[in-house]
């Protein structure tokens, strides 16, 4: 059986590319034929690097041709609804796109030959129902919980995310006033880590970051690997982000975090996520249970602040962040993706 696999954002190297790998491994390591569409065969070490898989038995080539002499295709959409040609097609959208057009005569025709639309949060679910007329299926992002572990803990608040301005802007920036402003504040013997891609859409963000965080235990790590990504998770006890903030998520959702895989790996290694109050992130984390929200700086503060002086509270937390990590498994992940076909 042979299988194809698209999509358009490969080379932003973030979540939902691990998504679509994901599928794909999923896939060939039942034994399907999988043929990944991207111009340069070179980007699969760099995929294979960045998330840590083993990409040996799925094939780069120029062109999957919309699935035509396929058995399946999983196409990532980005906002169009594609001509697919394969036996069975899968839409995925990680982007809750709106005001696209996407009841036009003509998506609606495209969309009978979709068999089911995918979407990787109920967040996207709401924005893509209602946008293009369809009922998609939710099927969360995998991660890789196994692999993720607690590490002997260091005094470490981590973000992971790229460092660019494409649709989403992560903030670091709000991460590293805060910081600034919890030293400034009397806070010692911590450190801030922010690490993430820098392949597109950079603009010279980092060097910016670099200047605010001038003489400050601030670091910054541009496009680790997943051994790199791993260890830090590993070591951090908190873990920050400030995705979403200042959006209105009704208005502009693609803007906030549309799931948060970043979210859960912390969590997978015992970091307790104190995350802006957006978007899918509210699909992950409970309120005082296995983390924290933030609406405001105060808030952002104020949480971290009783955490880090708590260690029962934050012992607490971490157990739980760690154990409700399980439901995101890539086993879970498998089971659901070999159940659709």
């Amino acid at each position: 059986m042979k299988a194809a696999i698209y999509n358009p954002y490969l080379d932003t190297l973030g979540g939902g590319e691990r998504y679509t790998l994901t599928f794909a491994k999923v896939l060939s390591d039942n034994d399907w034929k999988v043929d990944l569409e991207w111009s340069d065969p070179e980007i699969k070490k760099s995929l294979e690097d960045r998330f840590g898989m083993d990409l040996t038995n799925i094939e780069v080539i120029g062109d999957v041709k919309r699935g035509d002499g396929y058995d399946l295709c999983f196409w990532v959409s980005d906002g169009s609804i594609p001509a697919l040609k394969s036996r069975k097609n899968f839409l995925h959208f990680q982007v809750p796109f709106q005001n696209v057009n996407g009841r036009s005569l003509l998506n609606k025709m495209k969309l009978f030959r979709v068999n089911k639309v995918i979407c990787n949060s109920n967040f996207t679910k709401k924005f893509i129902d209602r946008e293009y007329g369809v009922d998609s299926l939710v099927i969360y992002p995998p991660v890789d919980i196994v692999s993720i572990k607690p590490k002997r803990k260091e005094s470490i608040i981590l973000f992971v995310g790229r460092f660019s301005s494409l649709l989403q802007s992560k903030r670091q920036d709000i991460l590293i006033k805060n910081f600034r402003k919890l030293v400034d504040g009397g806070l010692t013997d911590w450190k801030l880590i922010l690490a993430g891609g820098v392949e597109v859409g950079v603009n010279g963000y980092p060097e910016e970051l670099k200047k605010m965080s001038k003489d400050y235990p601030i670091e910054i790590i541009l496009s680790p690997d997943f051994k790199t990504l791993k260890d830090l998770y590993g070591k951090a006890k908190i873990f920050w982000s400030a995705s979403g903030f200042g959006v209105d998520e009704n208005k502009n959702p693609e803007k906030v975090e549309h799931f948060g895989i970043n979210v859960v790996e912390a969590m997978a290694a015992g970091a307790v996520p104190i995350i802006c109050n957006a978007g899918g992130h509210k699909e992950i984390v409970k309120e005082g249970v296995n983390g924290f929200f933030w609406d405001n700086i105060g808030d952002l503060l104020s949480k971290t602040k009783e955490i880090i002086s708590d260690r029962k509270l934050l012992r607490q937390l971490s157990l739980r962040a760690r154990n409700d990590s399980l439901s995101f498994s890539l086993e879970r992940f498998s089971k659901e993706v070999l159940s659709l076909i």
